[in-house]
């Protein structure tokens, strides 16, 4: 008698395209486990992220603006979500697997450090070798998750989230064959994190008074539409009519559509991203970062993971602590090593 995951298993194959992802033929886990009753293993590696606490700490970590007062600023929780939404109804539309693309999109952004560019770049700079919040993504849910033991997710997922990142001028979609992503899952993910940032940083900026909704280049909005959601459904139907065109060879966008996403984003980094008025108080977070770098480190065995310390050494482990910190904690634990505290007067008897 058939499981429940392998009857999952084999509706895999009768709904979804040949050249999707199917759970039943995963490259597998570093470190082989009995598989799940019930759940295939896409499935189980979208319930470890949800599950894990650095899925949960995304809530209190910035994605442009920090500690807004308003109610309906985006974290990079809620920056999450909405790149999900758009990738599993891409992953839907294209009879790929959602799941999969879930649990890449989901994980995509566990290793971003506090304080969202503006704490990237600082870590950058403080961490011999450099940082990238990709490859501290990886490194949450390969090593640093459970105990240390890491949420031990498949091939095809971890491959999805260390492709994912794009940086300020890379391609997130027609991108040579060199170096694209190995799932047509894991491209639909780059592209969806494209998509859903630049058009709800750009809502941010509006609410903020950082940008008028008239500021927006007069090109782009005539190709993509003049609202967030017009613009989201412009490059959603985009790329599912040129990825069908090409028979799903690769995920695919029209020239014209592209160029103005690109264009958009270098707006973004203009006059959001990298404006002096828009990011004044991440020069703050600039001295808090560096001055929690330099302070765990004179007393490592307080702050910092022992086993990290043993296996890899200081670098490493100032690295994980402060980008695996929420823009509160590192406020308050800046606030704790740095700011006197008031001198509390002893009543005589």
């Amino acid at each position: 008698m058939t499981s429940i995951r392998e009857q999952l298993e084999a509706r895999e194959r009768a709904i979804l395209v040949p050249q999707a992802s199917f759970s039943g033929d995963s490259r597998g886990r570093a470190r082989p486990e009995p598989d799940d009753p019930i759940r295939p293993a896409f499935q189980r590696d979208r319930d470890r992220v949800v599950h894990s606490k650095a899925f949960r700490r995304l809530k209190h970590k910035t994605q442009v603006f920090f500690s807004p007062a308003g109610d309906h600023y985006r974290t990079r929780l809620t920056h999450t979500l909405e790149v999900s939404q758009i990738a599993r109804t891409l992953a839907k539309v294209l009879q790929l697997h959602e799941e999969l693309t879930e649990a890449i999109t989901l994980a995509h952004d566990l290793g971003h450090t506090p304080f969202g560019h503006a704490g990237e770049r600082v870590l950058d700079a403080l961490v011999p070798g450099g940082f990238s919040h990709a490859t501290q993504s990886l490194r949450i849910v390969e090593v640093l998750e459970q105990g240390g033991e890491g949420l031990n997710l498949t091939w095809e997922v971890r491959q999805g989230i260390s492709t994912h990142s794009k940086g300020k001028y890379g391609l997130p979609i027609n991108v040579p064959v060199t170096d694209r992503a190995s799932t047509l899952e894991a491209q639909i993910a780059r592209v969806a994190d494209l998509i859903a940032y630049v058009n709800h940083d750009i809502d941010d900026a509006v609410r903020a008074g950082v940008l008028g909704p008239d500021q927006l280049p007069a090109g782009a909005v005539q190709v993509l539409g003049a609202s967030s959601s017009e613009r989201i459904g412009t490059m959603v139907s985009d790329v599912v009519s040129q990825s069908l065109a090409c028979d799903l060879e690769s995920l695919r966008m029209s020239d014209p559509v592209l160029e103005a996403l690109l264009e958009l984003r270098a707006f973004m980094f203009a006059n959001v991203y990298e404006n002096a008025t828009a990011t004044a108080e991440f020069a703050k977070a600039t001295g808090i970062l560096g001055g929690l770098w330099e302070k765990v480190r004179q007393q490592p065995d307080v702050w910092l993971d022992a086993r990290t310390l043993d296996r890899e050494g200081l670098d490493a482990a100032t690295r994980d602590f402060l980008a695996g910190m929420t823009d509160r904690f590192a406020v308050r634990l800046f606030e704790e090593l740095f700011i006197p505290r008031p001198w509390i007067e002893v009543p005589r008897a």
